[in-house]
């Protein structure tokens, strides 16, 4: 048979946030499962192609649909971006991932999760509906597969307790250069975890946590103070999802502006957040306000962020950002 692949989130391009370069995992598995099979895999080709099946992925409801016209006997959606109850096949699942479909990721390294599901129920996320409560999932050793560099995307694997810690302990052990790409949850570091995490071999020598609300800035700066005490030095990011709340919003990453010059001055380890929009994942045509978006672009832009202040940053000509602070402030 021939197999035709339609990622719609990139386009059958590559992804790329910071220095990492995401492949779509459900594809590459896809695409693994069937050359076993002896079938022939490529990206779709449009208008000219002819298929026995095409599967068409898309993780995101907001991501633009691909509407040109493919031939095929059978079209196969999968993905959230379609259906929150779209899962792979066991069969499927179980396979490990070809990444070659994807030529420009880096070799040596491996993408997947140690858990799948999550305890929370933040209202941006649809893990806890699509995966349920959380539980093991692969080993880290079958996760990695020979390679020693991994890029983990499990949604929050310290509330794993005791498999956490056995995986974190095999990622010390085997000398795994790890990332934790969702982001951890400061709330969950205590002392055995900070032992942990400070021991870890971090990819881009960064741990990454969630701070979406003010409650959360004194737990990310308690977990933050008990790895460093265990000598840990690299970076710190932090995913800050924005609200509806501007002055929550702006006093919440004003807190890591002011946070990140203390680290400079102290010469301490780096604190950079990062501002993620909210999206509704019921209504992805909700319109995003552009105060959001442009705290996004002043917090995003780490070279800005560091020595340009919310008030005097320009995302426009002849725009400043104190404009909001006015109009939802001081209003």
């Amino acid at each position: 048979m021939k197999i035709g692949l339609v990622d719609i989130d990139s386009h059958a391009k590559v992804k790329k946030w910071g220095a990492t370069i995401y492949p779509n995992l459900a594809l590459c598995k896809i695409a693994a499962y069937h050359k076993k099979c002896g079938d022939e895999v490529e990206w779709a080709m449009p208008l000219f192609g002819e298929y026995d099946i095409i599967y068409r992925s898309k993780i995101f409801n907001f991501s633009k649909e691909d509407d040109r016209h493919y031939n095929a006997k059978l079209v196969i959606y999968g993905g959230t971006g379609y259906s929150i109850a779209s899962k792979l096949p066991p069969y499927i699942d179980d396979c490990q991932p070809d990444y070659s479909i994807y030529p420009t990721v880096p070799q040596g390294v491996s993408f997947g999760f140690l858990t799948r599901g999550c305890p929370n129920k933040c209202n941006w996320c649809v893990v806890p509906r699509k995966e349920g409560a959380i539980r093991p999932y692969w080993d880290i050793e079958r996760v990695a597969n020979g390679n020693k560099k991994l890029v983990l995307m499990d949604n929050n694997i310290l509330a794993a307790g005791d498999y956490a810690h056995e995986q974190l302990e095999k990622a010390i052990l085997l000398n795994y250069r790890i990332d934790f790409n969702q982001a951890l949850d400061a709330r969950l570091v205590d002392d055995d975890f900070a032992k942990q995490l400070a021991k870890v071999k971090w990819l881009n020598n960064r741990i990454r946590f969630g701070c979406d609300t003010q409650g959360q800035i004194g737990e990310c700066e308690k977990a933050i103070s008990l790895i460093n005490s265990y000598g840990y030095r690299g970076e710190y990011f932090l995913y800050t999802m924005l609200n509806d709340d501007f002055v929550e919003c702006y006093n919440r990453l004003h807190y890591w502006w002011e946070r990140n010059h203390q680290c400079r001055e102290n010469h301490t380890p780096n604190i950079y957040p990062y501002a993620q929009p909210y999206r509704d994942p019921d209504n992805p045509k909700r319109p995003i306000p552009d105060w959001q978006l442009d705290m996004a672009r002043w917090v995003n832009k780490h070279q800005v962020f560091q020595v340009t202040d919310f008030d005097d940053f320009e995302p426009r000509k002849s725009f400043k950002c104190i404009y909001y602070k006015n109009k939802y402030i001081t209003a």
